[in-house]
């Protein structure tokens, strides 16, 4: 027996530390199982699958705005990162896909983040989830966010800030729903927070509740319109319709 990332590191030829980021960043797979613990104690012959995310796409770019199509499996800040001068104006959680906007100047951040904090920004996402939806409904419950290592939010009534989530009906199949949401606000992990409290944990969200096993949770920020400007990603293999 040995730590995961030490056989991976082994298997790759690559540095422990590399082995040990691509685990920690839910790239790596032992058949169709996900590795979560670097330090697990695997059998020495246990054989590793890498799954690199896809290539990030530019949607559009102009002298104000940069909007990329982001892959599942890449932090938003990767992206500000590689891209000079650039500025995000929101975030999406690192296995989320879809549209994200980042300011190539000061004055057009300082608009944006306005918007944004006067709530005139529309963000519609698409969603795999847990039970059958056949009808509209809304979710408006104050959300509270706990910070001590890996995010966690719950529905609190007394310390949570203001949440509303409103999700309409697309697709079933089986046991399992194709859903359309918008938000009003932008609280950390809103979408997956209210969908599970609503009873509909979105498909691979196992931090919320879901029992299914999948890649990732099955979410993709679709649409945002900002300013007057809306710009879509469209749905990647998994999103477009669900194994």
């Amino acid at each position: 027996m040995e730590k995961a990332y030490k056989l991976l590191a082994a298997q790759e030829g690559i540095s422990n530390k590399k082995a040990k980021e691509l685990i920690d960043r839910g790239l790596v797979y032992v058949g169709d199982q996900k590795v979560k613990i670097a330090r697990a104690e695997m059998s020495e012959e246990t054989k590793f699958r890498i799954e690199m995310p896809a290539e990030v796409k530019i949607l559009h770019q102009d002298a104000d705005l940069v909007v990329v199509d982001k892959p599942a499996f890449i932090d938003s800040y990767e992206i500000e990162g590689a891209i000079e001068g650039a500025r995000l104006l929101h975030r999406l959680d690192r296995e989320t896909s879809g549209v994200l906007l980042l300011a190539r100047n000061e004055a057009f951040a300082q608009k944006a983040i306005e918007a944004f904090r006067r709530r005139k920004v529309h963000k519609e996402y698409i969603a795999w989830v847990e039970g059958v939806v056949v009808e509209p409904f809304e979710i408006d419950e104050p959300i509270h966010t706990i910070r001590k290592g890996k995010a966690f939010s719950k529905i609190d009534r007394k310390l949570g800030k203001p949440a509303l989530t409103k999700v309409w009906p697309d697709e079933v199949q089986g046991k399992k729903s194709k859903v359309r949401i918008e938000i009003e606000t932008g609280r950390t992990h809103q979408i997956r927070v209210h969908l599970a409290h609503a009873g509909h944990p979105i498909v691979g969200d196992e931090q919320y509740g879901s029992p299914t096993k999948a890649k990732r949770p099955l979410l993709h920020a679709k649409k945002i319109t900002l300013l007057g400007r809306s710009y879509e990603a469209p749905e990647p293999g998994d999103i477009r319709r669900y194994k």
